[in-house]
């Protein structure tokens, strides 16, 4: 196939992947990445349907793509991802510009869904591929598209938490662990290209081999993954709470590999809150939780998401969640305002109107605000290892991550310095402002 395509990449790091996949097998089948819809053949659009604004922004896109279409600019519109398999039921009726539909189960379809929308004899209807969203993982090659020097690495697939605010296991199905041969052997090749930071991802990596080998095995890949020549940072994302266990605890601890940065999701600190989230366990232990990570891991940055104005949350309840922040001071915090997502247990519970869950989560960013500059401040006079993504323009400075940076998510470190993308650097911190850190390139980090 001799095609021009774009692709718009929407939503979470695990359907970059998606996207990054469908990159993969279009190359292999001859088509052209193109940076603009403008002019192209065909555009892919791989939706979120996870939230309202989520869904709001898909369909911007999509109706965009589809005002391109009309005026002759653009071929044809393949829309994939979680907002078709959500609404696989109606969304062609719904938007009858789009010429092709794929589910999250159906990403390998790519091919298919381009020849038969591109092939001039073929049907005029819309072609759609819902294969189901709980079946076995495909192991598809990827054209990683962030970095350089970093990568994300999916170790499953689905959910089995069923939080009563949380549409995911609906979307994307059960929890399905990848084989460990297969992530490392994933890993070992993202490596030979240059990665040296894996961002470990799913949406629950603290379950990770529960399904397929009967017990928890995130420590035991940890394990592997850091043997992989040129790679020097594993980062973990997204551990819930309630799976800890003392061998992860110790392999964090003691794994250089392992960047002391861990996104632990707790959502709220109130038990009844967490309870009627069908969340498991209590705010109590969390607060274990937190306070052991911090005396075994000497220097660990916490993450976390929380959502205000959840069902149950009056102001006694967010009082609490406030005075939690102030005592545990989490250097990295995610605050949104609560979403009812249609077909969820907490949709059909009393709420807060969304401007007073808004009040709320602004104020949580005011009070975690200086939490957050004092701890940038502290890094100030200390040099820091950087894994460098580029040179701004603007100020000529380089910029990158260090450990306490996730990507996208974090602030960055820029610095007087050479140092090439997709490298390491060590640099001397001398100011902190507005979650960022400015320092000199003392030299090259191995």
């Amino acid at each position: 196939m001799d095609y021009k395509f774009a692709m718009i990449s929407l939503g979470c790091a695990k359907n970059l992947v998606n996207s990054e996949q469908m990159l993969y097998l279009l190359d292999e089948a001859g088509c052209q990445l193109v940076s603009e819809p403008d002019g192209a053949d065909f555009v892919i659009v791989n939706t979120c349907g996870f939230i309202d604004s989520a869904k709001s922004e898909a369909i911007d896109n999509i109706l965009e793509m589809a005002e391109l279409k009309k005026n002759g600019r653009l071929g044809k519109i393949i829309v994939t991802g979680c907002l078709p398999e959500r609404y696989k039921d109606e969304i062609s009726s719904e938007l009858p510009e789009v010429d092709a539909f794929l589910g999250v189960g159906s990403f390998s379809d790519i091919v298919t869904a381009v020849e038969s929308c591109m092939d001039p004899d073929g049907p005029r209807c819309c072609y759609t591929a819902f294969a189901g969203n709980s079946e076995a993982i495909d192991e598809i090659p990827r054209v990683v598209s962030t970095g350089p020097g970093w990568a994300y690495l999916r170790i499953a697939e689905g959910c089995n938490n069923f939080c009563a605010f949380c549409a995911i296991p609906y979307i994307r199905g059960r929890y399905r662990s990848r084989k460990i041969e297969n992530i490392v052997e994933e890993a070992k090749d993202l490596a030979s290209h240059g990665v040296k930071e894996l961002i470990v991802i799913a949406q629950d990596i603290t379950r990770y081999g529960t399904d397929l080998y009967g017990k928890r095995t995130l420590a035991k890949l940890c394990r592997e993954l850091s043997e992989i020549d040129g790679i020097e940072w594993i980062r973990l994302h997204y551990l819930y709470p309630d799976q800890f266990d003392d061998e992860l605890i110790d392999e964090i601890a003691s794994n250089e590999k392992i960047v002391k940065y861990l996104d632990i999701p707790i959502q709220h600190i109130n038990n009844e809150i967490l309870k009627s989230m069908n969340r498991r366990g209590t705010g109590e232990d969390i607060r274990i939780l937190f306070a052991k990570l911090r005396e075994k891991i000497p220097g660990v940055v916490l993450r976390t998401s929380l959502i205000a104005g959840l069902p149950g949350e009056s102001e006694k309840e967010f009082e609490e969640l406030c005075d939690y922040l102030k005592e545990a001071r989490i250097e990295r915090v995610g605050i949104f305002p609560f979403s009812p997502e249609e077909g969820t247990p907490a949709a059909q519970m009393d709420h807060v109107d969304y401007e007073e869950a808004q009040r709320r989560a602004d104020l949580i960013m005011e009070l975690q605000a200086p939490i957050m500059d004092a701890f940038c401040a502290s890094f100030v006079g200390k040099t820091v290892k950087v894994l460098c993504e580029g040179r701004d323009e603007e100020s000529g400075l380089c910029f990158g991550r260090s450990f306490a940076d996730s990507p996208d998510i974090d602030g960055l470190v820029y610095f007087e310095g050479d140092c090439p993308a997709g490298e390491f650097a060590s640099v001397d911190i001398d100011e902190a402002e507005d979650g960022f850190l400015y320092g000199n390139q003392s030299g090259y980090e191995g």
